[in-house]
């Protein structure tokens, strides 16, 4: 369930998150810290903005899924390398169960619910160890989950076998920074860094990012 002051009688897209291997942490309460800077930097198109709920789950809700999508990925890049964490996505209706608290329900927040526990599942499967982003449609209508769901394996998996240097050029590459700064924080050369951009996938993870944040 998510606590929200929003309410939508049609679909809207259900995001959760969590943190891989958490209690592993050394450190729970900077652990906690970070978790909620991060959310304030996938908050601005948000219906009903991320928030932390229990230990170190996180909910929140958008528009469309590839809004959602996009804010996942947002999210990740920003704990990224040093907290792992896997998502659920859901497309369905909601309800509110309490107006005065804004405790929100309904097939919106079961499918969230199902599509990150497919997510915990599906990385045990060693083939499958990047995979950490799911989607479930609750709906007779709106996105195809087949299709959604083999775009964002494909996406996850070039995540995943990135190394830490490629992690932080891409986190960059999407804030907009310029090569030329990414090399001098990296201490190497621009076209070293067009080099990576290019033969690691950089650039076609940003350019699949910005073709999936367009589904509604």
């Amino acid at each position: 369930m998510a606590k929200s002051k929003q309410y939508a009688s049609s679909p809207i897209a259900t995001l959760l998150g969590d943190v891989v291997d958490s209690r592993h942490h050394p450190d729970r309460r900077q652990l906690h810290q970070r978790i909620q800077a991060a959310l304030e930097t996938a908050a601005d198109s948000a219906l009903d903005r991320p928030s932390v709920t229990v230990g170190d789950e996180f909910q929140g809700s958008y528009p469309s899924v590839g809004q959602a999508i996009d804010a996942a990925l947002t999210l990740r890049l920003a704990l990224a390398p040093a907290i792992d964490v896997r998502f659920g996505i859901g497309w369905g209706p909601v309800s509110v169960l309490e107006p005065g608290s804004g405790i929100q329900d309904g097939p919106g927040w079961w499918a969230a619910r199902e599509a990150i526990e497919a997510t915990a599942a599906t990385q045990q499967q060693h083939g499958l160890r990047h995979v950490r982003t799911t989607f479930r449609n609750a709906t007779d209508s709106g996105p195809d989950p087949h299709a959604v769901n083999a775009a964002l394996m494909c996406r996850d998996h070039l995540l995943g076998s990135l190394d830490e240097r490629a992690v932080r050029l891409l986190a960059g590459l999407r804030a907009g920074l310029p090569k030329k700064e990414l090399a001098m924080t990296e201490g190497i050369s621009a076209s070293a860094v067009s080099q990576r951009a290019g033969g690691d996938g950089l650039d076609l993870i940003l350019l699949a990012a910005r073709e999936l944040a367009h589904i509604r």
